[in-house]
């Protein structure tokens, strides 16, 4: 079975997109094939990089790289759960995903964006692909854009618009596709 962690983007607590990675989790549970692991990035709450050596090189000096490191090496593949503010991604996603090099290789990674506005935050997901693919990540070809978070979230959590949920399917299904391709690489190598 997959390890799939859905992260939870967001870092301000009031943010609209963790009733929205709720709901994706419960998705890839119920769709099957994944061990769902939910990621909070505000719970991890990873300073400003602080490591002194490269990425690269895997040492790290303090113990909130480790636990991040080893909750980024436990996954097979991800699904970011993120959101658009001023047009880009955020500041903390950035850095959380500059803390690490080795831990996000080959590793699927499928995306869903949201925003206030009508975008549902993709401008933020096609400015975040350069960045995945530069550290070796494997993209899902399709990805999920929710415009309108703040009327879609509700007393209780999110109410996926008609249709979201097969968009999902899709990403999803690109994701478990990748990841089965990984899992063949490496018993053949």
């Amino acid at each position: 079975m997959t390890r799939l962690h859905v992260l939870s983007a967001a870092t301000r607590p009031t943010s609209s997109g963790r009733p929205l990675a709720r709901w994706v989790a419960e998705q890839a549970r119920a769709r099957g094939g994944f061990e769902v692991t939910p990621v909070d990035l505000a719970e991890i709450a990873l300073p400003f990089l602080d490591e002194p050596e490269y990425a690269s090189s895997g040492v790290y000096a303090h113990q909130h790289t480790r636990d991040w490191s080893a909750l980024v090496d436990a996954a097979d593949a991800f699904l970011f759960v993120m959101p658009m503010y001023n047009g880009g991604f955020t500041a903390p996603f950035k850095n959380a995903i500059d803390f690490l090099y080795r831990e996000w290789q080959g590793k699927p990674v499928g995306i869903v964006s949201y925003s206030g506005g009508a975008t549902g935050g993709a401008p933020a997901a096609e400015m975040l692909l350069p960045v995945l693919t530069r550290v070796g990540m494997r993209p899902a070809g399709r990805s999920v854009a929710v415009p309108g978070i703040a009327g879609l979230v509700g007393p209780e959590g999110f109410e996926a618009p008609a249709g979201l949920a097969d968009e999902l399917a899709g990403v999803l299904d690109d994701v478990a596709r990748l990841a089965a391709g990984r899992a063949a690489e490496a018993v053949t190598v």
